[in-house]
């Protein structure tokens, strides 16, 4: 996917630098004072020496003004601006001094205004080129000299239209880029939360049971047999689960996480208590406090060294809020970390996932020692409310 995503930029910035105007593609209507350049070799021109050198400031401007006017924060200094208005001074002297080929550089003034200029400056730029090519124009060819100043006013118009929309196509480009960029980062962080949340718990489970496994075969081989089947259905649901994470379409129930705690506690030597109370939950929300069901109990199990683990889910109305508290000692590791979320990848992950839902989650020791982990949910009003159950299990 990386790889794509790069591949794309690539293509798309060769795209922008190939197709994208810049100063070249200005630089061709120079051809429009080849006229006036006609005039100083055939000697048309007096004073030839001071018209080559007016023509010769001109370009220079002109060259100086195209190139600087792709940049925004070259085409907005000042330097850019002081060059437009020298190139407007050259141009009304040459014109006023020769008139004939001499004022079609008003039209390249009109061009290089437009291209430096934006709204909303345009409109007043526009205006002064126009009416300073029409009063020259107009003083040396009389009323026809209109139509250099209309041609000056469309090509200033004209070109900061095209070159406004060019630069509206590159910044959507570039935002279109930029969410791309965002998009394969949210879901590197997505599959990277669900992978370790998943194989975090899974091989925990895998780690307690095959122990417990162990400890039983010499003294009871059917109780050992179970607990190698519970690895094998184990091994199994995480392959299921993992593809689903792979795919985004991954769906938990809370109902069997909790089934799941009370095996991983119990095959751990830890007493389980389950209480659940409340309306039905919405199945994101229960998704939500699945996770923090899973990664609580992996710590517990891996970490806490307790004897008995509680955990309680409790909603109204409004809100529904899960809790899990050990009574172990053990408060090392990724548990430490983790206390009040400072830092830890899994729960810190989550309570990144249930901020963003409009919950929080908070851990840390409990007042008692041991461990404690708590989660808010805002939930949907439900008409059915489920009766207190308690749970209570031997340690097997």
């Amino acid at each position: 996917m990386a790889w794509l995503f790069k591949t794309r930029r690539t293509s798309c910035e060769h795209y922008k630098d190939e197709r994208s105007p810049n100063g070249y593609s200005l630089l061709p209507w120079l051809l429009m004072g080849m006229g006036a350049f006609s005039n100083l070799f055939q000697g048309e021109t007096p004073d030839p020496w001071i018209g080559g050198l007016g023509l010769l400031t001109f370009n220079s401007l002109y060259i100086y003004v195209a190139f600087r006017s792709f940049v925004k924060e070259r085409r907005e200094e000042t330097s850019t601006r002081v060059a437009l208005v020298l190139m407007g001074l050259v141009t009304c002297a040459l014109a006023g001094a020769y008139g004939g080929n001499w004022l079609l550089f008003f039209p390249l003034l009109g061009l290089a205004t437009g291209a430096a200029v934006r709204m909303p400056q345009l409109r007043t730029a526009g205006l002064v080129v126009g009416v300073l090519a029409g009063v020259v124009s107009v003083a040396h060819d009389g009323w026809g000299g209109l139509d250099i100043a209309y041609a000056t006013w469309i090509s200033t118009m004209v070109t900061a239209a095209i070159l406004s929309l060019s630069e509206a196509v590159r910044e959507l480009r570039a935002a279109r880029e930029e969410l791309a960029r965002r998009a394969v980062e949210q879901e590197r962080l997505r599959f990277s939360r669900d992978l370790h949340d998943l194989l975090g718990h899974t091989l925990s489970v895998i780690v307690v049971k095959s122990e417990a496994a162990r400890r039983l075969a010499a003294g009871d081989v059917a109780a050992a047999q179970d607990q190698l089947n519970d690895i094998e259905a184990v091994g199994r649901q995480a392959l299921t689960e993992i593809r689903e994470a792979v795919t985004g379409y991954r769906t938990g129930s809370l109902s069997t996480e909790l089934d799941r705690a009370v095996s991983a506690l119990r095959a751990a030597g830890i007493e389980p208590v389950v209480r659940r109370s409340g309306p039905p939950l919405v199945p994101q929300t229960e998704v939500l406090l699945g996770w923090v069901v899973r990664e609580a109990v992996t710590n517990a199990v891996r970490h806490s060294r307790a004897d008995r683990c509680e955990i309680v889910v409790s909603g109204s109305g409004e809100r529904v809020a899960l809790t899990v508290t050990d009574d172990g000692g053990g408060c090392g590791g990724e548990r430490a970390e983790q206390s009040g979320i400072v830092g830890g990848t899994g729960l810190k992950g989550l309570a990144e996932r249930l901020s963003a839902a409009g919950g929080t989650l908070t851990a840390g020791p409990g007042p008692r020692n041991g461990f404690v982990v708590t989660a808010e949910l805002p939930v949907e009003p439900a008409s059915r409310e489920l009766a207190v159950e308690e749970i209570r299990l031997p340690v097997g």
